[in-house]
């Protein structure tokens, strides 16, 4: 991957990685952090669909996926974060969150524990090299 200034994880990393310091201080924000990293994982990695799942509601099969990895932050086994994926959702989240005059809160609001996230991410699997 290029880590030119262009690429939005230069970015983010740069603004948002030092709130993983954080995670000491407020253990409520390690959890709400590894539920969004889940959900970003979710979003770029869709879980396989078996036989069965045919005969279930997408909506509750989604659902018990998302119940079984919350708490993991992580994709399970053979399941991966790619960095040109996460880019193009990062690309498309802080999109948003221009075009909705989003203004970066003291504390921690939805966006910024998403982003503290996306930051997790690029370090647990090493994005930035």
């Amino acid at each position: 991957m290029n880590d030119s200034p262009d690429c939005p994880l230069v970015g983010v990393v740069a603004t948002y990685m030092p709130r993983l310091s954080e995670f000491s201080f407020e253990p409520g924000l390690v959890a709400a952090v590894d539920q969004h990293a889940a959900a970003v994982c979710d979003a770029l990695v869709p879980a396989p669909r078996g036989p069965l799942d045919d005969r279930i509601p997408a909506a509750h099969v989604e659902a018990a996926a998302a119940i079984a990895e919350a708490g993991s932050g992580t994709p399970p086994a053979g399941r991966t974060v790619r960095r040109e994926e996460l880019s193009d959702y990062v690309l498309g989240f802080t999109d948003y969150l221009a075009e909705v005059d989003w203004v970066e809160p003291v504390g921690h609001d939805f966006a910024t524990l998403r982003l503290t996230a996306v930051c997790w991410l690029i370090r647990e699997y090493d994005l930035l090299v």
